[in-house]
């Protein structure tokens, strides 16, 4: 028998491994938790709140959505952050849905519904997509807002890029009605998701671990025209039953499909649990001829009427259950590990395995993370192991098979070189990963730092690996710098090279010549430098020289530049080599200084360090546009120095604890509006409504 001390210590540690692992999903796109681990762990928090209901408290993750809202950050972060979107209200919730793995579960379901309900009902059963959600809104035909899920109360303003999504239209046809929202999902489809990774491999970025990953990120991209390239793919499902007059869930589709809007048609009204079961059965064979990623089966109630009648729980609907296919696993042999080296040293071992088939396609290797999950696995070569793919497109080892581990294996050696350049490894504190230092000669970070100068968000020119590997053997290029220093005859010397390929090349190096400043910063491959980053630290000080000249200190007054940022920038620029490098690519041609700032459109926080946190009525990079036009300086951390803080909705606890240490005014957004001119104000709204 548990006692209330023990449930007490078990809730507090379930919620904190719920809360870590939502923000890991929703948040950085990056989960380390499979979906099945997570709804087991909230299972077991839900029967532990129910026998302690003291402990079952308003914002556990048992009663709460989890929110997409909070920016990423990190090296490998994408240009995307919910801070750049604004925030809207949902006219209705944005629940979501009772996980099951469990036929039996299933039948609880139908059953609690035919106990609850006295009027004739029929199951429409769908697909369960494995994407990220969306809401559009349409008035008079047209589509005027797209929202993500955020946290279900509030979602964040996609409407730019969910305009860019190739099947969802812009206006409809026939006899919609005059306003009203449909939900859904958007989805990467398998053939657009492999060649993202292709492209990102190529340029050094880390792949996405699955699809829907993938989906989310490029929806949250501030760049629309990239959002575009991304193939992204709409499916819609719901239209909330407040907002139409219809009978049923499946009239409403059938209707919505009339209007032009994508839904799927993969979907069966079923009398009964027999039916409900010969469904599940097809879809869990049938779905991997798919070409994008479903992760189970959606069973609603389809009568409108009585959906009204069940209603809500404060996290899901009582009309709807979620059944959850097993991802899919098969038991292979190990054969040996591999050591990789990335582009910015970081090294990560990859399993070599028997070949096997799994979810459609063969599976030889499979990541390992790194030393501390080769640990935590106790792997061993000779070992065989499990290996799964359910959502995940990249196959993960989940465990090892212990009764058939060959006798006299011993624990694989984390290696304590460098596998390329022999440099001893060094592991940081905090840091999960063991590193290179030997950035500037250990060969495979010197290829992969060229291919990234040369990816298409850097310097966007005409050359891949193949191309790297081949400059880099010929003894051509050992830096980004070395690139203008080929000729077309050197070109046309080596293997495969024509007069036209040699010119295409040469002409895209060329056009380098005009990129931004802040392109060219993140070009140079400064680690933990992302291209957000970059662009800050460019639009805060102007041009290279200036950020040469600044200290630690100084780089940290840029907003969202912490400690770490501003060490790796400033040892960077502290090492002569990089400083050669630096004039080389100056002499070269390329802009190491901001375009001229627009003029100020007053000088009214002239003088003043404002520090920003929480969600606005616009978005976070439109606030610092409007400090910097006014004559403020935007920083990231409160310190003796601040004006004031400027909070939003859900300001940084940590940052209003100093701000009331130090005694640093904090103001809102109306009080903040009141302190500059308000025509002013007025064009930050105008500026992002033009956008649409």
């Amino acid at each position: 028998m548990t006692t209330r001390e023990e449930a007490l210590k078990r809730i507090t540690e379930l919620t904190a491994i719920l809360r870590e692992n939502s923000r890991r999903y929703y948040v950085d796109n990056a989960p380390t938790m499979s979906d099945q681990e997570y709804d087991f762990l909230m299972h077991e928090l839900e029967e532990l709140e129910a026998a302690y209901p003291e402990f079952a408290f308003p914002d556990s993750p048992t009663r709460t959505v989890g929110s997409d809202l909070d920016a990423p950050v990190g090296e490998n972060a994408e240009q995307s952050a919910s801070s750049d979107f604004v925030k809207r209200p949902h006219r209705y919730p944005m629940l979501s849905l009772s996980n099951t793995y469990s036929i039996g579960e299933v039948e609880e379901f139908a059953a609690r519904a035919d106990r609850s309900l006295t009027e004739s009902f029929s199951y429409c059963c769908e697909l369960k997509f494995d994407g990220t959600a969306i809401c559009l809104t349409y008035r008079d035909g047209k589509l005027v807002q797209a929202l993500t899920r955020g946290d279900g109360v509030q979602g964040d303003d996609v409407t730019v890029n969910a305009l860019r999504i190739s099947n969802i239209p812009r206006t409809l046809h026939g006899d919609y009605p005059r306003e009203f929202e449909i939900r859904g999902e958007v989805l990467m489809p398998y053939a657009s998701f492999e060649a993202l990774n292709r492209e990102r491999a190529d340029e050094g970025d880390a792949p996405f671990a699955n699809p829907r990953n993938a989906a989310s990120g490029s929806l949250k991209l501030t760049d629309p025209d990239e959002v575009s390239r991304r193939g992204l793919w709409c499916t819609l499902y719901h239209i909330p039953a407040q907002s139409v007059p219809f009978a049923t869930h499946d009239e409403a589709l059938r209707k919505a499909a009339s209007w032009g809007l994508p839904v799927s048609d993969n979907r069966s009204i079923c009398k009964d649990i027999d039916g409900i079961r010969e469904f599940i059965n097809h879809w869990d064979t049938a779905r991997k001829e798919l070409p994008y990623a479903t992760d189970g089966i959606v069973i609603k109630i389809n009568e409108l009427s009585a959906q009204r009648a069940l209603g809500y729980t404060a996290k899901s609907p009582r009309w709807a259950v979620a059944y959850k296919f097993k991802a899919e696993q098969a038991c292979t042999e190990l054969l040996s590990i591999d050591y990789q080296v990335g582009r910015t040293g970081a090294v990560t071992p990859v399993a070599n395995l028997d070949p096997v088939q799994l979810g459609g396609t063969v599976v030889k290797r499979a990541t390992l993370v790194n030393a501390d999950q080769m640990e935590a696995l106790d792997i061993r070569v000779g070992d065989f192991v499990y290996v799964e793919k359910g959502g995940e497109i990249i196959p993960k080892i989940t465990g090892v098979n212990l009764a058939r581990r060959p006798a006299g294996s011993v624990r694989p050696v984390f290696p304590e070189k460098c596998p390329d350049c022999g440099t001893p490894l060094q592991r940081e504190e905090g840091e999960a990963k063991w590193f290179c230092p030997n950035a500037d000669g250990c060969p495979t970070q010197i290829k992969s730092r060229i291919l990234h100068f040369l990816g298409r968000r850097a310097m966007n020119v005409l050359a891949g690996e193949a191309t790297v590997e081949q400059f880099y053997s010929a003894g051509l290029v050992r830096t980004p710098a070395d690139l203008y220093d080929i000729n077309k005859y050197q070109l046309l010397s080596l293997e495969g090279w024509q007069e036209r390929s040699a010119q295409r090349f040469l002409d895209s190096l060329t056009a380098t010549r005009s990129v931004p400043f802040e392109r060219v910063l993140f070009a140079l491959g400064i680690r933990f430098v992302g291209e957000t980053t970059a662009r800050d630290i460019a639009r805060h000080f102007g041009s290279m020289e200036a950020i040469e000249q600044a200290s630690e200190e100084q780089l940290l007054e840029v907003a969202e530049v912490g400690a770490v940022i501003a060490r790796s920038v400033y040892q960077y620029l502290q090492d002569p080599r990089h400083r050669e490098e630096i004039e080389r690519l100056r002499a070269a041609g390329l802009q190491f200084s901001a375009a001229a700032p627009a003029q100020a459109a007053s000088d009214a926080l002239s003088g003043k360090t404002i520090v920003i946190s929480g969600n606005f009525s616009v978005s976070r990079d439109a606030m610092k546009e409007l400090i910097v036009s006014h004559g403020g300086k935007c920083t990231s951390g409160v310190t003796g120095n601040t004006s004031f803080l400027l909070a939003g909705t859900k300001p940084g606890p940590e940052k209003l604890a100093k701000c009331s240490k130090l005694g640093i005014p904090v103001i809102g957004e109306e009080e903040f509006r009141r302190m500059i001119p308000q025509d002013a104000a007025a064009t930050v709204e105008e500026t992002q409504l033009s956008l649409f």
